[in-house]
């Protein structure tokens, strides 16, 4: 490999073009937060459905209009401009393309961008299907901490932010690992079945959130000064010359911290679609930054999702078999194949919630 145009990072070498479109992504989704804290939503206000609506079809939008991009441009990322480039890149992230000796570079750089936004539509489609099941912890957190609604928003556009950020050192830690060992993937192909099984037996569990015995809590406040109640929207406080967190930054953590648990989970079942790291991140990120208002969109119809529980564990399930059959040469199952499944599942699942509805006596116990 000529390491002329790389820099070394972490793991793996790292081309600078790449590096200058991950800059420029950063740099797009910081203005939308600022954009979406600074203006949209500069003071602490109840979220209505109408406000939640249009700011979840922006982002969805959004991710779409990415999705375009990477289908006319998407070699961009990369910086490919040759034939041997592309076929580093289609052999370095398992695109498995297969290019005949009359398919000229123009076509062979078509078909490579297909892929790509095949693939980011179908890590988004997974990210954010798994950030319904996320909706309901966030909710259950909140409920447990007793935080006022109009609150919601400043708690969760912070959360987001962090997730960005451990998403960014995740995905890319992960990747190098998957790179130099990709074996791991059969470890977390693994994983992701037992998690299927584990949901799928534990899916009428009813959840709770201890907020005093929580370990995150039990951490902070025995190294840190807190205050008995919440201070409006403010994290830290000033009282008596002493400075003091807020149970609002309690909840942050604990949020913070149940995403790390769910990263766990979704960021690999993004890897048995695509091994480029790049489009693990930014089909991250697009269903991270849509999951604020898509928490507002269905805080009140949680309890619609009556068979929610049982799409995920299927379609984590299935994740899973893709990752093992793929990782022991068994079968390789595509990416088009995969998102038909995927959508299949969720459609059904939503199908099934609307015609088998829970009973009212079965709603309120759940909600007791």
């Amino acid at each position: 490999m000529n390491k002329k145009n790389y820099t070394f990072v972490g793991l793996y070498y790292i081309r600078m073009n790449d590096i200058l479109f991950l800059i420029a992504f950063l740099v797009g989704i910081a203005i939308c937060l600022a954009l979406d804290l600074g203006i949209f939503n500069k003071n602490s206000h109840v979220v209505s459905f109408k406000e939640s609506l249009i700011f979840s079809c922006i982002w969805i939008c959004l991710a779409i209009g990415f999705f375009f991009f990477l289908r006319f441009y998407g070699h961009l990322i990369h910086g490919i401009n040759s034939e041997e480039a592309l076929q580093a890149i289609n052999i370095k992230h398992g695109h498995n393309l297969s290019f005949s000796a009359t398919t000229d570079f123009a076509e062979q750089l078509q078909m490579y961008r297909n892929q790509l936004s095949l693939e980011f539509i179908t890590g988004y489609v997974i990210e954010y299907a798994m950030s319904i099941d996320n909706i309901f912890v966030i909710l259950l957190i909140f409920t447990s901490f007793g935080v006022n609604e109009k609150y919601y928003h400043r708690v969760l556009f912070w959360g987001i932010l962090g997730a960005v950020v451990m998403r960014f050192l995740f995905i890319f830690v992960l990747s190098g690992l998957i790179h130099q060992f990709e074996w791991i993937l059969a470890i977390f192909g693994v994983i992701l079945l037992y998690t299927a099984i584990k949901m799928f037996i534990n899916r009428n569990e009813k959840e709770e959130v201890n907020t005093k015995n929580h370990r995150i809590v039990k951490f902070v406040s025995k190294h840190f000064a807190v205050t008995d109640d919440f201070r409006d929207q403010h994290f830290f406080v000033k009282e008596n010359g002493k400075r003091m967190i807020t149970p609002l930054l309690l909840v942050l953590l604990v949020i913070e911290f149940s995403d790390v648990i769910f990263a766990v989970d979704s960021v690999p079942a993004i890897f048995s679609v695509t091994k480029d790291q790049y489009i693990v991140f930014f089909s991250n990120i697009f269903a991270i930054i849509g999951l604020r208002s898509l928490f507002f969109l269905l805080s009140n119809m949680v309890k619609y999702f009556r068979f929610l529980k049982h799409g995920l564990s299927v379609l984590l399930a299935f994740i899973g078999i893709k990752m093992l059959l793929a990782v022991l040469g068994i079968a390789e199952i595509s990416t088009g194949v995969s998102l038909i499944v995927i959508i299949s599942i969720l459609i059904i699942c939503i199908l099934m919630s609307l015609i088998f509805p829970q009973k009212e006596s079965q709603t309120e116990q759940t909600n007791i």
